[in-house]
């Protein structure tokens, strides 16, 4: 008997060590969150699982279970935001007879109107991480976040993602209710889901319905990405589930969960004509959620890995135009050079078939795949050249070429100018000249960016900034990136009709 203990002694404190080694090697011990992530268990799917109750307690036809065990994890979020309304000018020839009425010498210049928004948000870890859209929290000046048993706290965005729409904020309390993350690639059509959320302001709103589609694109983040006027800027990644669970503005950043209450996507988007619900909803993934939030926490910004193609979805139209002999998967239109499809051995005129043994259908899937994963990291591609199967080993780059982590002073010196919300030109040798000085940028346009805040106008020449010559945009993206957290920015410079110089201090 004693023997017999000392075994199990021995095997427990093995056992320890091993975790521990693991631990330590894997990098667990780097991140600031841990999350609670469900057991691999077979998911029961459709309308089976509601009628048979073969959820945890369940009874037949009832979602309560599910529902109460997340609803205390799901929280209210509310924002506060300064937009900044460029009035109509009015033209000259009006302004002596409506002077400043209509205008008169303030015409055209920006106005600032506070308003307030209304979201929802997970949270990930007892210790205050919650996950949310990035649409609930950009440009917020203030957000609170108020959890099921009224407590109000004001939370601190983490980091965000535009090219998922997701974000990570923090509030400062202990002991939080953690919701469970599941596994959104376990999920399957006909399966019911709920979703939770602060629909139009409401209280904790649950609502149910069933996993419609998989891996569906329907545009909105490309439509976000092409307005923003960056010809280098990345590609979102869209693979949505699409539910027709009901949801409403509101919802956004609220949990998506399966029958046992597990996490399985983040709700984004509905598909409305009127801005409310008219049968379908969409939500990131959790596979998404959690490689992008961990991420934002240990590294400070999304470490993306790039599989170096210029790819095309393929159906019968397409395979007849470029002759190739299956209908479809993902055709490789071009091969970056010195990408890793290059290195890895891939040609222009393959077609990737499948993707860590699953087979690729679209685009979007193809996206997702490669978004779970960072620089370095390897993908098994199997490719279908000339009508036989090969299989690849390709290991991801990151946008420079390389297979290191970007850091976030790296990845945040081209996001910082952005955040100005305009675009810039240089000036020429000559244009500088004539105007009388050495160099600088000029606002070409105006978004509604911090620059939209101000009294800058379009065609204002920046000579310097924070007290530093600008005379590239490089010059003005450096400096930007160096502004720390709670400072600002003051731009010197001038217009091109006149030699006066302009001060104006931008809220950054």
């Amino acid at each position: 008997m004693k023997s017999n203990w000392k075994v199990l002694a021995l095997m427990a404190l093995l056992s320890s060590v091993i975790t521990l080694a693991a631990y330590n090697l894997l990098g667990f011990n780097q991140r600031d969150v841990i999350f609670n992530e469900s057991a691999p268990t077979p998911t029961i799917t459709g309308r089976l699982a509601a009628l048979t109750g073969n959820g945890p307690t369940a009874a037949p036809g009832d979602f309560s279970t599910a529902a109460e065990a997340v609803t205390p994890t799901v929280v209210h979020i509310r924002t506060t935001m300064t937009r900044t309304v460029r009035q109509q000018q009015v033209p000259d020839i009006f302004r002596e007879f409506f002077g400043d009425e209509f205008g008169g010498q303030g015409g055209g210049r920006p106005r600032r109107q506070q308003g307030q928004a209304s979201g929802s948000g997970v949270i990930i870890s007892k210790d205050g991480y919650i996950v949310t859209n990035n649409h609930v929290v950009q440009d917020a000046d203030e957000v609170e976040v108020i959890m099921t048993d009224k407590r109000s706290f004001k939370a601190k965005v983490i980091g965000t993602d535009p090219l998922t729409d997701l974000a990570v904020i923090k509030v400062e309390a202990n002991n939080l209710p953690a919701i469970t993350l599941g596994d959104s690639d376990a999920l399957k059509l006909g399966e019911w889901v709920l979703a939770v959320g602060y629909p139009l302001d409401l209280e904790s709103t649950v609502t149910a319905g069933i996993v419609s589609a998989k891996g569906r694109g329907i545009g909105i983040l490309n439509q976000n990405a092409r307005q923003q006027n960056d010809p280098k800027a990345d590609t979102p990644i869209e693979a949505f589930i699409q539910t027709d669970a009901a949801i409403n503005p509101g919802n956004s950043g609220g949990a998506l969960v399966n029958l046992r209450g597990e996490l399985v996507g983040i709700n984004s988007a509905i598909a409305s004509a009127t801005g409310y619900y008219s049968g379908y909803g969409f939500a990131v993934p959790v596979s998404l959620v959690k490689k992008v939030s961990a991420d934002l926490l240990k590294y400070g910004n999304v470490q993306r890995g790039y599989l170096g193609i210029l790819p095309i979805e393929l159906n019968s139209t397409v395979a007849k135009e470029k002759g190739v002999k299956v209908g479809r998967g993902i055709y490789v239109e071009t091969v970056v050079e010195k990408g890793a499809a290059e290195a890895a051995g891939l040609k222009k005129g393959d077609v990737i078939v499948k993707m860590e043994g699953q087979p690729l259908d679209s685009d979007a899937q193809m996206r997702e795949i490669i978004g779970r994963r960072r620089p370095g990291d390897a993908v098994t591609v199997t490719v279908n050249r000339d009508g036989t199967e090969r299989d690849f080993r390709v290991e991801l780059r990151n946008r420079n070429g390389g297979r290191d982590i970007i850091k976030k002073t790296e990845a945040t010196a081209s996001t910082a100018l952005s955040t100005l919300g305009a675009e810039f030109e240089e000036l020429s040798a000559q244009q500088a000249k004539q105007l009388g000085i050495t160099g600088g940028v000029r606002v070409k346009s105006i978004r509604d960016g911090k620059l939209a805040e101000t009294d800058v106008e379009e065609g204002f020449i920046i000579v310097k900034a924070n007290g530093r010559n600008v005379k590239t945009t490089k010059d003005l993206q450096a400096i930007m990136s160096a502004v720390k957290e709670g400072e600002g920015l003051m731009l010197i410079g001038m217009y091109p009709n006149s030699s006066r110089m302009y001060y104006y201090a931008v809220p950054v």
